[in-house]
């Protein structure tokens, strides 16, 4: 098990990639503060069974990533338990409606940005501070190929991404003294709740566009985020990984 051992924080771990992470990683031997904005009743079951069928402990830390108050709660809970922090994965993130650029709402614009990079940031912050002390640490970010090659999403969305992937590189440089790294991975079009909110013909225009011929599933690119966070991937920093099934450009 190449986490074994380790203590994980996964934000928007209730599903899709996040949820897959959680499972990812508890099958590798982690233990998790599986982090989300609703305590749900399948998510508390999810976490209950991850921890019985690995031995292992998923601990739910409940937050809105929208708000700075609730982050410095959550992170406070999670300090609460006295163990390192050895990973932490910025996964959660959202979309906004899918709309032209002149066609957008700026308070919108500012919402997706606040959750997907600002939020991210700020909870980087508060636990790289952990990792420095430690002067160990894994930091994997979940971008987006949007970030990389500007479509297909909104505006917005691409933007926010393309600055969590200028942060993760600008990061890498300035943690890695403290024997910190930091990582993206950037996922193709991957069967989550997000994908199926877009419109039919541009998910069957992203699937064609693979060389693969099919969508990702979430466990496809949990395991490389297990692979970025462990021992393995030892001597990788400031990356960008593309884990699209080879999609044209």
């Amino acid at each position: 098990m190449i986490l074994a051992g380790r203590n994980a924080v996964v934000t928007g771990a209730n599903r899709g990639i996040g949820a897959a992470i959680v499972a990812a990683f508890a099958a590798q031997g982690a233990n998790v503060w599986a982090c989300a904005r609703r305590e749900t009743t399948d998510f508390l079951e999810t976490c209950t069974k991850l921890t019985q069928a690995h031995g292992v402990w998923i601990e739910p830390v409940i937050f809105d990533m929208a708000e700075e108050a609730e982050i410095k709660a959550g992170v406070q809970q999670i300090r609460a338990g006295k163990k390192t922090v050895d990973i932490l994965v910025n996964n959660a993130g959202i979309v906004s409606e899918n709309r032209l650029f002149l066609m957008a709402d700026p308070a919108e614009m500012q919402r997706v940005f606040a959750v997907n990079f600002f939020a991210a940031m700020q909870l980087t912050q508060r636990v790289a501070k952990l990792m420095v002390r430690q002067k160990a640490g894994a930091i994997v970010n979940i971008c987006s190929i949007a970030a990389l090659d500007g479509e297909p999403a909104q505006m917005e969305y691409v933007a926010s991404k393309a600055a969590l992937v200028g942060a993760t590189r600008k990061l890498a440089s300035e943690l890695g003294a403290y024997g910190i790294r930091v990582n993206g991975i950037a996922p193709g079009p991957t069967q989550t709740d997000m994908l199926a909110a877009m419109a039919g013909e541009l998910r069957s225009r992203m699937e064609a566009a693979t060389l693969l011929r099919r969508l990702a599933e979430p466990q496809e690119i949990a395991s490389v985020a297990a692979f970025l966070a462990s021992d393995m991937a030892s001597y990788m920093t400031g990356q960008i990984l593309r884990v699209d099934g080879g999609m044209r450009r």
